[in-house]
Protein backbone atom coordinates (compact mmCIF):
# COMPACT_ATOMS: atom_id res chain seq x y z
CA UNK A 1 0.00 0.00 0.00
CA UNK A 2 2.78 2.43 0.91
CA UNK A 3 4.62 1.59 -2.32
CA UNK A 4 1.43 2.22 -4.27
CA UNK A 5 1.26 5.68 -2.74
CA UNK A 6 4.93 6.44 -3.31
CA UNK A 7 5.15 4.86 -6.76
CA UNK A 8 1.63 4.80 -8.25
CA UNK A 9 1.01 2.78 -11.41
CA UNK A 10 0.58 5.02 -14.42
CA UNK A 11 -0.84 4.61 -17.90
CA UNK A 12 2.04 3.80 -20.24
CA UNK A 13 0.59 6.17 -22.83
CA UNK A 14 -0.68 9.31 -21.08
CA UNK A 15 0.90 8.85 -17.61
CA UNK A 16 -2.42 9.12 -15.71
CA UNK A 17 -2.54 7.23 -12.40
CA UNK A 18 -4.38 3.90 -12.80
CA UNK A 19 -5.05 0.73 -10.81
CA UNK A 20 -2.02 -1.44 -10.17
CA UNK A 21 -3.22 -4.31 -12.39
CA UNK A 22 -3.83 -2.12 -15.46
CA UNK A 23 -1.56 -1.00 -18.30
CA UNK A 24 -3.53 1.89 -19.73
CA UNK A 25 -6.36 4.14 -18.65
CA UNK A 26 -9.86 3.81 -20.08
CA UNK A 27 -9.35 6.69 -22.51
CA UNK A 28 -6.14 5.26 -23.92
CA UNK A 29 -7.56 1.74 -24.07
CA UNK A 30 -9.87 2.94 -26.84
CA UNK A 31 -6.77 3.82 -28.90
CA UNK A 32 -5.57 0.21 -29.04
CA UNK A 33 -6.30 -1.24 -32.46
CA UNK A 34 -7.70 -4.73 -31.91
CA UNK A 35 -7.99 -6.96 -34.96
CA UNK A 36 -11.32 -8.68 -34.18
CA UNK A 37 -10.12 -11.77 -36.08
CA UNK A 38 -11.94 -15.06 -35.67
CA UNK A 39 -9.54 -17.89 -34.77
CA UNK A 40 -11.43 -20.40 -36.90
CA UNK A 41 -12.08 -18.21 -39.93
CA UNK A 42 -9.97 -16.76 -42.72
CA UNK A 43 -7.88 -13.72 -41.80
CA UNK A 44 -4.65 -12.05 -43.00
CA UNK A 45 -2.42 -14.32 -40.90
CA UNK A 46 -4.05 -17.46 -42.25
CA UNK A 47 -3.63 -16.15 -45.80
CA UNK A 48 0.09 -15.45 -45.27
CA UNK A 49 0.78 -18.68 -43.38
CA UNK A 50 -0.99 -20.77 -46.01
CA UNK A 51 1.58 -19.61 -48.55
CA UNK A 52 4.39 -20.87 -46.31
CA UNK A 53 3.14 -24.05 -44.60
CA UNK A 54 -0.07 -26.03 -43.90
CA UNK A 55 -1.85 -24.17 -41.11
CA UNK A 56 -5.02 -24.99 -39.18
CA UNK A 57 -6.20 -21.83 -37.37
CA UNK A 58 -4.74 -18.38 -36.77
CA UNK A 59 -5.25 -15.33 -34.55
CA UNK A 60 -3.68 -11.96 -33.77
CA UNK A 61 -4.91 -9.77 -30.92
CA UNK A 62 -3.80 -6.29 -32.02
CA UNK A 63 -2.41 -4.42 -35.03
CA UNK A 64 1.26 -3.49 -34.85
CA UNK A 65 1.11 -0.15 -36.64
CA UNK A 66 3.69 2.62 -36.66
CA UNK A 67 3.42 5.20 -33.91
CA UNK A 68 0.36 3.67 -32.27
CA UNK A 69 -0.32 2.42 -28.76
CA UNK A 70 -0.39 -1.22 -29.84
CA UNK A 71 3.24 -1.00 -30.94
CA UNK A 72 4.14 0.74 -27.68
CA UNK A 73 2.64 -2.13 -25.68
CA UNK A 74 4.87 -4.67 -27.45
CA UNK A 75 7.95 -2.47 -27.05
CA UNK A 76 7.26 -2.07 -23.34
CA UNK A 77 7.07 -5.86 -23.08
CA UNK A 78 10.21 -6.62 -25.08
CA UNK A 79 12.57 -3.76 -24.37
CA UNK A 80 11.42 -1.95 -21.21
CA UNK A 81 11.35 -4.85 -18.76
CA UNK A 82 7.53 -4.79 -18.45
CA UNK A 83 7.01 -8.57 -18.43
CA UNK A 84 3.51 -8.18 -16.95
CA UNK A 85 2.37 -6.74 -20.30
CA UNK A 86 2.42 -10.33 -21.55
CA UNK A 87 0.01 -11.45 -18.84
CA UNK A 88 -2.44 -8.66 -19.58
CA UNK A 89 -2.30 -9.26 -23.35
CA UNK A 90 -3.05 -12.92 -22.62
CA UNK A 91 -6.03 -11.94 -20.48
CA UNK A 92 -7.35 -9.78 -23.31
CA UNK A 93 -6.86 -12.75 -25.65
CA UNK A 94 -8.93 -15.06 -23.45
CA UNK A 95 -11.82 -12.61 -23.70
CA UNK A 96 -12.08 -13.05 -27.48
CA UNK A 97 -10.70 -16.51 -28.34
CA UNK A 98 -12.89 -19.53 -27.63
CA UNK A 99 -11.37 -22.85 -28.73
CA UNK A 100 -14.70 -24.54 -28.01
CA UNK A 101 -14.22 -28.30 -28.36
CA UNK A 102 -11.23 -27.92 -30.71
CA UNK A 103 -8.47 -26.97 -28.33
CA UNK A 104 -4.87 -27.52 -29.44
CA UNK A 105 -2.91 -30.17 -27.57
CA UNK A 106 0.13 -28.07 -26.70
CA UNK A 107 1.22 -24.42 -26.52
CA UNK A 108 4.73 -23.69 -27.81
CA UNK A 109 6.27 -20.22 -27.90
CA UNK A 110 9.11 -18.98 -30.10
CA UNK A 111 12.33 -19.38 -28.08
CA UNK A 112 15.11 -16.89 -27.48
CA UNK A 113 18.74 -17.84 -27.93
CA UNK A 114 20.31 -18.39 -24.46
CA UNK A 115 22.51 -15.31 -24.95
CA UNK A 116 19.50 -13.14 -25.78
CA UNK A 117 17.62 -14.61 -22.81
CA UNK A 118 20.47 -13.58 -20.49
CA UNK A 119 20.53 -10.09 -21.99
CA UNK A 120 16.78 -9.53 -21.65
CA UNK A 121 16.34 -11.45 -18.41
CA UNK A 122 13.13 -13.18 -19.54
CA UNK A 123 11.41 -14.50 -22.64
CA UNK A 124 8.62 -12.03 -23.38
CA UNK A 125 6.36 -14.90 -24.51
CA UNK A 126 6.58 -17.13 -21.45
CA UNK A 127 4.20 -15.31 -19.12
CA UNK A 128 1.80 -14.75 -22.01
CA UNK A 129 1.87 -18.47 -22.85
CA UNK A 130 1.60 -19.61 -19.25
CA UNK A 131 -1.41 -17.35 -18.65
CA UNK A 132 -3.16 -18.84 -21.68
CA UNK A 133 -2.21 -22.33 -20.53
CA UNK A 134 -3.77 -21.80 -17.10
CA UNK A 135 -6.96 -20.28 -18.49
CA UNK A 136 -7.58 -22.84 -21.25
CA UNK A 137 -6.08 -25.79 -19.35
CA UNK A 138 -3.73 -26.62 -22.21
CA UNK A 139 -0.16 -27.71 -21.38
CA UNK A 140 2.81 -25.68 -22.60
CA UNK A 141 6.39 -26.63 -23.43
CA UNK A 142 9.09 -23.94 -23.39
CA UNK A 143 11.81 -26.48 -24.18
CA UNK A 144 10.47 -28.22 -27.30
CA UNK A 145 11.99 -25.73 -29.75
CA UNK A 146 15.61 -24.57 -29.63
CA UNK A 147 17.00 -21.49 -31.37
CA UNK A 148 20.32 -22.49 -32.87
CA UNK A 149 21.83 -19.12 -33.70
CA UNK A 150 22.11 -15.81 -31.88
CA UNK A 151 20.82 -12.88 -33.90
CA UNK A 152 19.86 -9.27 -33.37
CA UNK A 153 16.23 -8.29 -32.83
CA UNK A 154 13.87 -8.70 -35.77
CA UNK A 155 12.97 -5.03 -35.53
CA UNK A 156 16.60 -4.10 -36.21
CA UNK A 157 16.99 -6.31 -39.29
CA UNK A 158 16.33 -5.30 -42.86
CA UNK A 159 13.91 -7.35 -44.93
CA UNK A 160 16.64 -9.46 -46.54
CA UNK A 161 18.00 -10.63 -43.21
CA UNK A 162 14.54 -11.26 -41.78
CA UNK A 163 14.06 -13.85 -44.51
CA UNK A 164 17.18 -15.78 -43.47
CA UNK A 165 15.72 -18.33 -41.06
CA UNK A 166 17.12 -21.57 -42.51
CA UNK A 167 18.28 -23.93 -39.75
CA UNK A 168 17.51 -21.28 -37.14
CA UNK A 169 15.39 -23.66 -35.05
CA UNK A 170 15.34 -27.35 -34.19
CA UNK A 171 13.30 -29.73 -32.02
CA UNK A 172 14.83 -30.93 -28.77
CA UNK A 173 12.82 -34.15 -29.00
CA UNK A 174 10.52 -35.87 -31.52
CA UNK A 175 6.83 -35.03 -31.38
CA UNK A 176 4.02 -36.79 -33.23
CA UNK A 177 0.25 -36.78 -33.45
CA UNK A 178 -0.08 -33.37 -31.82
CA UNK A 179 -1.99 -30.19 -32.68
CA UNK A 180 0.48 -27.49 -31.63
CA UNK A 181 -0.38 -23.83 -31.20
CA UNK A 182 2.69 -21.73 -32.02
CA UNK A 183 2.86 -18.44 -30.12
CA UNK A 184 4.85 -15.34 -31.06
CA UNK A 185 4.77 -11.63 -30.30
CA UNK A 186 4.63 -9.93 -33.73
CA UNK A 187 3.80 -11.55 -37.06
CA UNK A 188 5.69 -9.82 -39.86
CA UNK A 189 6.84 -11.91 -42.84
CA UNK A 190 5.85 -15.20 -41.20
CA UNK A 191 9.26 -16.74 -41.84
CA UNK A 192 10.09 -17.32 -38.16
CA UNK A 193 6.81 -19.13 -37.55
CA UNK A 194 7.21 -21.03 -40.82
CA UNK A 195 10.68 -22.25 -39.89
CA UNK A 196 9.40 -23.66 -36.59
CA UNK A 197 6.21 -25.03 -38.15
CA UNK A 198 8.16 -27.11 -40.65
CA UNK A 199 10.32 -28.59 -37.89
CA UNK A 200 7.12 -29.69 -36.13
CA UNK A 201 5.35 -30.88 -39.29
CA UNK A 202 8.36 -32.88 -40.45
CA UNK A 203 8.70 -34.55 -37.06
CA UNK A 204 5.51 -36.57 -37.34
CA UNK A 205 1.79 -36.50 -37.97
CA UNK A 206 1.34 -33.08 -36.40
CA UNK A 207 -0.87 -30.07 -37.06
CA UNK A 208 0.04 -26.43 -36.47
CA UNK A 209 -2.00 -23.34 -35.58
CA UNK A 210 -0.69 -19.85 -34.89
CA UNK A 211 -1.52 -17.24 -32.26
CA UNK A 212 0.34 -13.94 -31.98
CA UNK A 213 0.04 -10.83 -29.88
CA UNK A 214 0.19 -8.53 -32.89
CA UNK A 215 0.30 -8.50 -36.67
CA UNK A 216 2.47 -5.96 -38.49
CA UNK A 217 0.17 -4.39 -41.04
Amino acid sequence: MILDLLFPNRCIHCNRMIDAELLVCDLCFDQIHFTHYNYFENNPIREKCSLLFPVENTFALIQFEKENLSRKLIHELKYKGREKVGKILAEWTTEVVDFKNRKPDLLVSVPLHPKKLRERGYNQLHLFTETLSEFYRIPFDHQLIKRNHYSKAQALKDKKHRLETVNTFSLTQPVSGQHILLIDDVFTTGNTISSIAWEILNSGNNRVSVLVMAIDV
